[in-house]
């Protein structure tokens, strides 16, 4: 098999992955000429044609779409397996890939993660904060803290807290237009809500448009925006009212509880991985931390 050498097809899969001759270079260090190079003594091994080279960049041929598939289940198994035998020895070590929202990422898991690496100095964390959802399988991520139960089969997955929403606001918003004392009076105030709501999980995410409001005088919102962390950027700044997840409170101490009768469709978070990681010490530690730390925050 000379036409699919190991380093021929590492070259291959970066330029699919890259779409570019250029990128991939840079990736791999080696220059573009290098990498054309061998992309044309694979084509020419394998006798077939694995991209159409355009103008604008690079696009696979039907022959490349297959061998890019095998390309990234083979890689992807080889990550899996170097993880494995790194994790043979007697302490967690290696990389480990967190992927969540945003908000959760930014606002509640990042400041706590400088004590899990003081705990395990030997594991190399990295995280992807993206509300939208990465593949697990095709190891986009080892590990996902997820708003909502994956749809994937065979994902693990724990259940970690139900998220609750309280309407908030900041004492400077308060002092300029008043504490609203029943749902009804919303309708004097500066609501921050959602925008493209369609992306979200969770229906009704919008129900303080609607709580104590008469149908007849439907509410405007001040501001949209299509994502919990400028929602909370936005009433920090004591633009106006919204709903927001209880954690966000605990971690912004100067926010007001408005209307405290007020509560919104929970949510609830998941701790989800791969079935075949699930000997993983690393994910094995990192779970049992957050779970210490959401105790925490349930008492605090």
């Amino acid at each position: 098999m000379t036409g699919m050498d190991w380093d021929k097809l590492r070259v291959f899969h970066a330029v699919a992955e890259a779409g570019s001759f250029t990128h991939a270079g840079e990736s791999l260090n080696l220059s573009q000429s290098a990498v054309s190079r061998q992309i044309s003594a694979l084509e020419e091994s394998l006798g077939v044609t694995l991209f159409h080279r355009h103008a604008r960049g690079l696009i696979l041929t039907e022959h490349g779409e297959l061998l890019f598939r095998t390309a990234r289940e083979v890689f992807a198994k080889l990550a899996m397996t170097e993880a494995q035998l790194a994790e043979c020895k007697d302490h967690p070590q290696g990389p480990l890939k967190i992927t969540t929202t945003v908000a959760f990422g930014t606002l509640w898991l990042t400041p706590r993660i400088r004590e899990f690496l003081d705990l395990y100095p030997e594991i190399t964390l990295s995280m992807v904060l993206d509300d939208g959802e990465l593949d697990l399988s095709m190891r986009q991520a080892d590990v996902a803290i997820r708003m909502q139960p994956p749809r994937q089969l065979d994902l693990v997955q724990r259940h970690l807290m139900t998220m609750r929403h309280r309407v908030y606001a900041a004492p400077e918003y308060l002092k300029k237009y008043g504490m609203p004392r029943t749902p009804a009076d919303l309708d004097k105030h500066r609501l921050i809500v959602y925008g493209d709501v369609g992306t979200l999980p969770i229906a009704d995410v919008n129900w303080l448009l609607e709580a104590g409001a008469d149908p007849a005088k439907p509410r405007r919102a001040a501001l949209t925006v299509n994502n919990i962390y400028g929602i909370f950027k936005a009433v920090m700044s004591g633009l106006g009212l919204a709903a927001l997840p209880d954690y966000m409170s605990h971690e912004a101490h100067n926010l007001v509880e408005v209307l405290p009768e007020l509560e919104g469709p929970p949510i609830e978070a998941y701790f989800v991985y791969p079935e075949e990681l699930k000997n993983s010490k690393r994910i094995a530690v990192f779970r049992d931390f957050l779970l210490r730390k959401i105790a925490e925050l349930h008492k605090g």
